[in-house]
């Protein structure tokens, strides 16, 4: 069995597993029954990410989203003490580098799990961001998150690097 169609076989079980909240026999017997019979009747083509993954750059993103989550939330606590109702907010327009799916996703995922940044909508087109902040007082605070978000997608692009794409298997150079 190819290694492909294992883990999909193992995540097929183990969403299975998960759905039921249970671990009796039926339900892990009758889970790996669902998920062989499901990869038998469909035939899933293996999954490309066009990313690979850097361990210690990913370690590095984490502790930075965990030195962000406790930085920003007594940012945003001291701001509804001291503001009370009336905290500055902003919606600002951040620019993206990067042109990838995934990345953009993770970034905009990173930008929202940080208390005070909400991320509004994807233009995907332009590649932009539209990143509810608060407390963002003025143009440095708007210049502050445009910052925090480009970080974040340096962090990401850093811990998942975007692989080239492979030339076609039919593909061979021809000499005249």
């Amino acid at each position: 069995m190819p290694r492909h169609r294992l883990a999909m076989l193992l995540w097929l079980w183990l969403l299975w597993i998960l759905l039921w909240g249970s671990l009796s026999l039926l339900v892990l017997t009758g889970g790996l029954l669902v998920a062989a019979g499901t990869l038998l009747a469909f035939r899933m083509p293996p999954i490309h990410p066009g990313v690979t993954v850097r361990p210690l750059r990913l370690l590095a993103l984490a502790a930075h989203l965990l030195a962000d989550l406790a930085g920003s939330a007594v940012d945003v606590a001291w701001a509804a003490v001291r503001h009370g109702r009336r905290v500055p907010a902003a919606v600002v327009e951040v620019r993206l580098a990067e042109d990838s799916d995934l990345l953009i996703a993770a970034t905009a995922y990173l930008t929202t799990m940080s208390p005070g940044s909400l991320v509004l909508e994807i233009d995907r087109d332009r590649r932009l961001l539209y990143v509810h902040g608060i407390p963002v007082a003025g143009p440095g605070g708007a210049e502050n998150l445009r910052r925090a978000v480009r970080v974040a997608e340096r962090g990401t692009l850093a811990a998942f690097p975007p692989v080239p794409p492979a030339p076609p298997a039919s593909a061979k150079e021809t000499t005249t």
